[in-house]
């Protein structure tokens, strides 16, 4: 696999609201180790939207791996000032990592016209990456499930992997686990 698209919910609809919230250091980390798994073997270019939230958190954790990987980011936004709208701190973040980004193009020229350009936005990100790996919950998708819907019914053989509340968990622990405090109280 060359190519990977990455998405998942957005800040509110997993119940973070501030930008240090710890739970943003446990999806960080799930990202991290699943991203250089896919590196070692081969990935060469992550795919998002940039969409807040999983997106610029993955997106964030790819630029430190690149200190280490030859990796490349593409965001690719359904059109242009998809930020418009947002806190102004995100803005700020999405604004720095599309002047980083090694490749940034917005699928349509000017502001949001309608539905269909997040419906095409998920088309064209199943189309030309190899996979994806989505942060979701199957009993509660969220927005995701537009995404996950395209990708399951690409025509072509495209493997979906999930980071699942289990996963966040389990994360949660190692690293809960790999501070030294936790062992000395």
């Amino acid at each position: 696999m060359k190519v990977l698209t990455i998405t998942g919910y957005k800040p509110r609809e997993i119940n973070i609201f501030k930008e240090n919230d710890p739970k943003i250091a446990i999806i960080k980390a799930a990202l991290q180790k699943k991203l250089i798994g896919f590196i070692e073997e081969g990935l060469e270019w992550i795919l998002i939207s940039g969409q807040m939230g999983v997106e610029l958190w993955a997106a964030e954790v790819a630029l430190d791996l690149k200190e280490e990987y030859d990796i490349q980011i593409a965001i690719i936004p359904p059109f242009e000032n998809q930020d418009e709208r947002w806190p102004e701190d995100l803005k700020f973040k999405y604004e720095e990592l599309k002047m980083v980004a090694d490749f940034y193009q917005p699928l349509y020229k000017g502001e949001y016209k309608g539905p269909y350009q997040f419906r095409a936005k998920n088309k064209w990100l199943v189309e030309k990456s190899d996979g994806c790996l989505l942060l979701l919950d199957e009993e509660y998708p969220g927005s995701n499930k537009f995404f996950y819907e395209e990708a399951k019914r690409a025509s072509k053989d495209y493997p979906i992997y999930l980071i699942t509340p289990f996963d966040l968990d389990e994360m949660g622990e190692e690293l809960r686990m790999s501070d030294p405090d936790y062992w000395n109280s």
